[in-house]
């Protein structure tokens, strides 16, 4: 066991240090890439012929195998973690625009005419009305989105000391030590089903308004079904 928490002098960290440096690149181009796509996904939903493009673009820059991306930062951000964080960046807009996208439009026209005619402006609209009743959307989108930046950090490895718990995957090889390989596979996948989950807790605070499990079918006492209507109570959230 003591082998298996024994990290190579080489990493510069320790075990704690590792994860800390794998969480801080595959969460923060999650969060850029949300920021991006907040306003992005916006215009796609005002000008509808924006969106197969940008749709197209996204996609093909997904397409785009991380280890080519790196090989063209490189020469301008250098063996760094910006060189890392970019594409995955980048590859977050493939799943959150179309989340953010689908969220938005979800929200029925009777919602936002309402919101209208109490005065609210395009961005007040958008942001107070629009947004919480697309959380659940943008929340699935989310949760996509950091599983598979927690995996793609590994390949940083290939540039060097930039790939967080990847590393053990290389140090695994060179020092013949298998178990640093298991380390940095259950670790990888222990950070993802904890991201997951948190995020999980956070889309349940930021909707009380839906429906648990246990309401959303037939009620056992009545018979009737249970429904909860989310334009309601976030219509009247933000009047006030």
């Amino acid at each position: 066991m003591n082998r298996f928490f024994d990290i190579p002098s080489d990493l510069q960290h320790d075990w704690l240090g590792l994860i800390g440096l794998h969480l801080r690149e595959a969460l923060l181009p999650v969060l850029g890439g949300l920021l991006l796509a907040l306003p992005l996904a916006q215009l796609c939903v005002r000008l509808r012929w924006l969106y197969p493009p940008v749709l197209w673009v996204t996609t093909v820059l997904y397409a785009i195998p991380s280890l080519a991306f790196f090989v063209v930062l490189i020469d301008y951000t250098g063996q760094t973690e910006l060189t890392v964080m970019i594409p995955l960046t980048i590859y977050s807009l493939v799943v959150l625009v179309p989340a953010i996208v689908d969220g938005v439009r979800s929200v029925p026209q009777e919602t936002l005419a309402a919101a209208t005619a109490m005065g609210f402006g395009p961005v007040r609209r958008y942001l107070q009305v629009q947004l919480p009743i697309a959380v659940p959307a943008i929340i699935a989108g989310l949760r996509v989105a950091t599983v598979s930046s927690i995996s793609l950090v590994s390949v940083g490895m290939l540039i060097g000391n930039q790939g967080a718990l990847g590393n053990l995957l290389h140090d695994a090889q060179i020092y013949n030590r298998p178990e640093l390989a298991w380390n940095s596979v259950l670790t990888s996948a222990a950070l993802a089903v904890l991201a997951d989950a948190l995020l999980v807790v956070v889309r349940i605070l930021l909707t009380p308004w839906m429906p648990s499990a246990t309401r959303a079918g037939k009620s056992k006492a009545t018979g009737t079904v249970v429904r909860t209507e989310p334009a309601v109570p976030a219509l009247e959230d933000a009047a006030r």
